[in-house]
């Protein structure tokens, strides 16, 4: 979860390279920042906090033809200056940048110590260095040292490391990813792609077990043995200014404005309005008996989504949480699919699932945003959402984008009587999210209920877990208690926290059996004095109970959910604005997590 970048021929121009690239990663971890250059010998400084900490922090001597570094998400050891990345040898010679957990390291550490070493830091990745360091002393050369050290370790792993004597940098990785930039004179490596993306859209995608070697201007990839490898150079299709505030305050709210934009890029090709056929090439041949999502957090919301859709269709659709499912896995048959829902395509829970289905004999798809991430290489199917870069660590357009490329499957999948309407709905979705957010009185709510002891979010069918995604957006980044429930299970113990301290968010559309039982949900908090918010198209006459109102576009069943979200994403957003929290890295958070 923590982020690397290493640049390798840029000259003088080094330090800043590294800085620019842990701005561009620092939604990968914000604990803690450092950076190491050699020229001759080795310059090291290091920060607890934000990188503007460390950017006040590094002098002129910080310079080197080659360099590395990193900002922090703590697994092991507090935030601390001693805690930060890099670590470094005893000698201090070697430098080391580390994502993942060594699972070993307690034992190497106590080896390590019992043959004189001293460490400084309490993480697992102060080991390396050390290791690194024995194998010099005995003669190794600097890639012999690296290749050694690595296979001391057991665990997660995207490593990059410099040393005194030598002007490259050695990576590699495990389970983590790390990607190589091509520049035209200069190389970089990356946890990655927006922390090189000002100076190269050229790219080389690590597997593991392979080392890349970066020196001035040229770069390597060879196996564990040592052979070189003929790896292709991709394009990426972002640039810069997508990774970019644009003006607005904060990336949230650049990429909850970014949504219309997103969804039609998902749909762009892949849907006949004039027949309701949706075709993704991805999909093509697909005849599953039985559908089972595995995804983590927003990505799970968008898979209870994607599940409904697919049983509404006649499909058998579950959906899992990837973390249960690595360790639980439900049963499958040899034409099951097996769905992984991750927006960085590295999320390692979901990899490890996805790994277990595979290992399994089952076919498995990748539902992801990022081109050449691990998951989309290593599933047997890829369908790309098509969200662009997402920055802020809160998701917003990647769910909307994945409930809608989550149509597109269920579409693909099963005849639907309703295919017309439901393309035509899709349509007019990007429209439609425009129309909210530009006359949404979101802000006006979370005015009103700034202060409220906890928030109740309430939905049936597929608002269900649009329930679910307010309530975590809400905590993820206002740090308030909020919670969301099926709406008919607020009877059944959560009406006992119900009091005029605590908002309840309905969320009804249309005036089908669900909207009418969601409505008698709510008179319930209505009658305990809890104030109610109602996220409605206006059908069901829901607003007559409530104390505020949130409008969205009439449209179909399967889309509106999208509408509504866009709603509870701006409610959040406001109250944690209002609060002064720290919206696009809220704390203990970070964007991709590579950790289990």
């Amino acid at each position: 979860m923590c982020g690397i970048i290493g640049c390798a021929g840029r000259g003088d121009e080094t330090l800043d390279v590294l800085l620019d690239g842990l701005e561009g990663l620092e939604y990968r971890g914000y604990d803690s920042a450092g950076v190491a250059l050699s020229n001759g010998s080795l310059s090291v400084c290091k920060r607890e906090g934000e990188i503007r900490r460390l950017q006040q922090a590094v002098t002129g001597d910080l310079v080197g033809p080659v360099g590395i570094g990193h900002t922090r998400w703590s697994t092991h050891g507090p935030p601390s200056d001693a805690n930060a990345h890099p670590h470094t040898d005893c000698a201090g010679d070697v430098a080391v940048v580390h994502n993942g957990i060594v699972e070993n390291y307690a034992d190497l550490r106590a080896e390590l110590a019992d043959r004189g070493h001293d460490f400084d830091s309490d993480t697992d990745t102060e080991v390396v260095p050390h290791l690194i360091e024995e194998e010099l002393a005995d003669g190794a050369t600097f890639e012999e040292a690296f290749r050694a050290a690595v296979a001391r370790l057991e665990g997660s792993y995207a490593l990059a490391a410099v040393s005194s004597g030598s002007e490259a940098i050695l990576a590699t990785r495990h389970d983590s990813p790390l990607v190589v930039g091509v520049g035209d004179d200069a190389a970089y490596i990356a946890s990655d792609v927006p922390a090189f993306l000002d100076y190269t859209d050229r790219v080389v995608y690590l597997e593991d077990g392979e080392f890349a070697r970066l020196e001035s201007g040229s770069w390597t990839v060879s196996d564990a043995d040592g052979r070189l490898l003929d790896k292709s150079v991709s394009r990426v299709e972002w640039d810069a200014e997508e990774t970019a505030k644009s003006g607005y305050d904060h990336y949230m709210l650049k990429e909850i404005h970014e949504q219309p934009r997103a969804l039609r890029k998902c749909l762009r090709g892949r849907v006949d309005e004039l027949t309701g056929a949706v075709d993704v090439e991805a999909l093509d041949g697909l005849n599953p008996s039985s559908v089972q999502f595995v995804a983590c957090g927003t990505s799970y919301h968008a898979a209870l989504h994607g599940a409904s859709a697919l049983r509404e269709a006649g499909v058998h659709a579950q959906a899992f949480l990837a973390s249960e499912y690595a360790t639980a896995p439900a049963p499958v048959t040899d034409d099951t699919l097996v769905v992984g829902i991750t927006q960085s395509g590295e999320t390692a829970d979901t990899l490890s699932a996805l790994r277990e289905a595979r290992k399994r004999g089952v076919e498995t798809l990748a539902m992801t945003n990022v081109v050449g991430s691990t998951a989309a290489r290593e599933c047997d199917r890829a369908l790309f959402i098509r969200a662009g870069p997402e920055i802020g660590v809160a998701a917003t357009k990647t769910f909307s984008s994945q409930v809608v490329a989550a149509n597109l499957l269920s579409a693909s999948l099963a005849p639907q009587s309703d295919a017309r309407e439901v393309v035509e709905a899709l349509r007019d979705l990007p429209g439609q999210v425009q129309e909210v957010l530009d006359s949404s009185r979101a802000e006006r709510v979370a005015e009103q209920f700034l202060d409220s002891e906890g928030y109740f979010f309430v939905g049936r069918g597929y608002h269900h877990p649009v329930a679910l995604e307010g309530a975590l957006k809400l905590k993820e980044i206002t740090y308030k208690h909020a919670e969301g429930f099926p709406a008919g299970e607020l009877k059944h113990g959560p009406l006992a926290l119900v009091t005029e301290e605590t908002p309840v968010f309905a969320l009804v559309t249309g005036n089908g059996t669900e909207a009418t039982k969601t409505v008698g949900n709510v008179k319930e908090v209505e009658a305990r004095d809890a104030p109610v918010v109602t996220v409605t198209d206006g059908v069901s006459d829901v607003e007559r109970y409530a104390d505020a109102v949130l409008e969205i576009p009439e449209t179909h069943p399967r889309v509106a959910p999208v509408l509504a979200n866009v709603q509870l994403q701006l409610v959040a957003y406001h109250v944690a604005k209002k609060l002064g929290r720290s919206i696009d890295k809220p704390r203990n958070l970070a964007k991709s997590v590579t950790v289990e």
